[in-house]
């Protein structure tokens, strides 16, 4: 989808005082990088912000990317509120590389083609320094017939061997297929992947 759907859809939201998502992180990604020592951390498809601000507010200076103004918008409005200091950028995921190397790249949910994706891995993996972490969720393929929720596009969906074939070159934590309870008491099927990069 493009940045004008999301623009409008976070724009909609931002009027009506709704969140597009969660105000609250990601568990699984506070799970796996909350017992990190903070350091330099970059959100990519960072959306309104929700792990970007919780990452800020246990030390890490963030580096918070999207193509949707408008999502960046409300995420400086939350961390102005809550005495935040992020580093906001307006850019693509597929496209857009570091400056600076980070000690941690995080990514949830961004549901794209499977080159589009492999692209965006590959330059998460760039903007990781030495020693980095890559920490990143996404709605699995299998989740279209056996999960809920997510997109209904197979192709918008996450493979697990192109995921694990485009973080070639890192030591691999984990790499697999993991049930995530809703809110709802349904099970979602995703993909995660846990991984740094050599020194």
């Amino acid at each position: 989808m493009s940045d004008v759907f999301w623009n409008d859809r976070y724009a909609a939201a931002a009027a009506a005082g709704e969140p597009v998502w969660s105000i609250e992180p990601n568990a699984w990604i506070e799970q796996v990088t909350g017992t990190l020592p903070a350091g330099s951390a970059i959100d990519l498809a960072a959306g309104e912000g929700r792990n970007a601000l919780w990452l800020a507010s246990r030390g890490w200076s963030v580096t918070a990317v999207d193509f949707a103004s408008a999502g960046l918008a409300i995420g400086r409005q939350r961390a102005a509120s809550a005495g935040l200091e992020l580093h906001w950028v307006t850019a693509d995921a597929t496209t857009w590389v570091s400056p600076t190397p980070a000690d941690l790249v995080v990514f949830a949910y961004l549901q794209l083609p499977t080159a589009e994706l492999t692209a965006a891995i590959s330059n998460a993996i760039a903007s990781l320094a030495a020693g980095g972490t890559l920490a990143m969720i996404g709605h699995d393929s299998e989740n279209l017939e056996h999960g809920a929720g997510g997109p209904k596009d197979p192709a918008m969906l996450w493979g697990l061997e192109a995921v694990r074939s485009a973080a070639a070159g890192l030591d691999i934590a984990e790499c697999r297929r993991y049930d995530r309870m809703t809110a709802d008491g349904s099970v979602a099927i995703d993909t995660i992947l846990l991984a740094t990069k050599p020194a």
